[in-house]
């Protein structure tokens, strides 16, 4: 009943209801199968014999592995064939995920049924009843916790959004093209939320940067230039006491670096630059040239892929490159409107700079992937 009546986050609601239904069916055959092959029957003591305890333990660990292992099987086998995700990345951290809670459950529920085959009957059987209320409770507090870490993260990129008219929308995008990313690259599932928060908050370091010069109609004076160009490190100082955000930090703060080593704010090249910062500077640069803006039409996906492909290798990691390439033709991907498409500029203001454009070294050519990274 709760795999069919459960809540369900994307659609098609009925198929995903009924695969998880017949999922979790096909686990407690396999468990059950497993557990007499074990004797656990007779370890329980529900035939002639007597309770076998500590020997119960085997069959309900062998149950609750075999439940595990279907679980991941089918998971995994469903990731790679509906979402078509490498092998690598559609089993990484499956089999971990599901054996701390099973092993758990199941020991509690082992607890029962000896507990019932007792003196006391089930009555006793029902104090077990007290550590899954404890282990549901601290379930509940992890999911408070997180819609308290995802509305932090919301308040920021708003805060944001709000201050720059430029990149409204573009931080949400960062983040789904960074996830797409490290999928590709096989990352586990913990380190894709924190690579998608390291998206969404790469530029919140704009908000210790003055909006005069953010909105500032004309060319950017060498002195202007560097204020935007400390926009990384005031987005790190901003995050920095924020510890679920962890690995994301550093890509706030290196996400304008480049392999070539000529990028900000600390010249880092190759793979001095962390992972989730070369991560989230291809994923940047790509939502970049594929938004339209009030000021600029979009690149059609290929151009701009193209675009970063020519330059991986001096400005962009070429195996970030590649997968964010790999992703796309698998996934597809909506380009967006980061700005209000109908606002005309005044005539001879300066052409707003696509994300990042401003925090080029000025010595840079003007080349395209450069200007929008």
């Amino acid at each position: 009943p709760g795999a069919v009546l459960g809540r369900v986050d994307r659609p098609p609601a009925g198929a995903r209801r009924a695969w998880r239904a017949a999922q979790l069916a096909l686990a407690v055959w396999a468990a059950s199968h497993a557990a007499r092959l074990f004797r656990c029957h007779a370890a329980l003591g529900l035939g002639p014999d007597t309770p076998d305890f500590p020997y119960a333990l085997l069959p309900a660990g062998a149950a609750a592995l075999a439940l595990c292992l279907t679980l991941t099987v089918l998971d995994g086998g469903i990731r790679a064939t509906a979402e078509q995700l490498p092998p690598r990345a559609a089993w990484r951290g499956l089999l971990g995920r599901a054996l701390a809670p099973h092993a758990v459950h199941g020991l509690a529920g082992l607890m029962m049924a000896v507990l019932w085959r007792s003196p006391y009957g089930p009555v006793a059987a029902l104090f077990v009843l007290l550590p899954m209320y404890i282990s549901c409770w601290v379930f509940a507090q992890y999911h408070r916790e997180r819609a308290a870490h995802q509305a932090t993260i919301r308040a920021l990129v708003q805060a944001v959004d709000i201050k720059d008219r430029y990149t409204r929308g573009h931080s949400e995008r960062v983040g789904r093209a960074s996830v797409l990313i490290a999928q590709e690259l096989g990352m586990a599932e913990a380190r894709l939320e924190v690579v998608r928060f390291a998206g969404i908050l790469h530029d919140v370091g704009k908000l210790g940067v003055p909006t005069r010069v953010l909105r500032k109609d004309g060319p950017l004076t060498p002195e202007e230039r560097r204020i935007i160009e400390l926009h990384p490190e005031y987005g790190h100082e901003m995050v920095r006491g924020i510890g679920f955000l962890g690995e994301a930090r550093t890509a706030i703060l290196h996400h304008h670096e480049r392999m070539d080593g000529s990028g900000y704010p600390y010249g880092l090249k190759g793979r001095e630059i962390p992972e989730y910062a070369r991560v989230v500077a291809v994923a940047d640069a790509f939502d970049a040239m594929t938004s339209t803006r009030s000021y600029s039409r979009a690149r059609p996906v290929g151009t701009a892929l193209a675009e970063l492909e020519r330059c991986a290798g001096t400005q962009f990691d070429p195996r970030m490159v590649d997968a964010l390439a790999r992703a796309l033709a698998r996934e597809g991907w909506q380009t967006g409107v980061t700005a209000d498409e109908t606002t005309t500029p005044l005539p001879g203001a300066r052409t707003p700079p696509p994300e990042g454009t401003a925090g080029a070294p000025p010595a840079m050519p003007a080349r395209p992937a450069q200007e929008h990274a």
